[in-house]
């Protein structure tokens, strides 16, 4: 799957917009991708000389695969997705393990927990393109 349909899907927008593509989507999770660019306005001062993603968006990453992953699971039933804007409601957990640079590709991999009214919880887990670990969270988004 292709950005366009991840721009039909969530309403995230370049700059804010840091999954490529969506390679899996399975009703269990999703897993996309994003290559990390050297042009991103975040290295101009995270750090100028020693450019490192910063964690909060590599964060956003999994939220918005999570977003993706939750618009497809409700389209056909009966809900609108369109109408739904996804919210982050709570970050109960992230580890960083590994640094982010511009160059690399990420994989990024959300699974779905349960659902309790408009709260769906996920847990999410970045890799580097070596396959060594970046980072893992858990989390909810409401869609509201």
């Amino acid at each position: 799957m292709s950005s366009p349909d991840i721009l039909a899907a969530i309403p995230h927008r370049p700059p804010f917009l840091f999954v490529d593509e969506i390679t899996a989507l399975s009703e269990t999770g999703a897993t996309g991708r994003r290559l990390i660019r050297a042009e991103e306005p975040q290295f101009a001062g995270h750090y100028p000389g020693n450019p490192i993603m910063p964690g909060v968006l590599l964060c956003e990453a999994t939220f918005q695969v999570a977003a993706y992953y939750l618009v497809k699971k409700l389209s056909g039933s009966g809900v609108d997705p369109a109408t739904l804007t996804p919210v982050l409601a709570r970050i109960v957990e992230s580890k960083f393990k590994n640094m982010v640079r511009p160059g690399d590709t990420i994989t990024i991999e959300v699974g779905f927990r349960e659902t309790m009214g408009k709260f769906h919880f996920l847990t999410g887990k970045i890799t580097n393109q070596d396959g060594k670990p970046v980072l893992t969270n858990e989390f909810a988004l409401a869609l509201v």
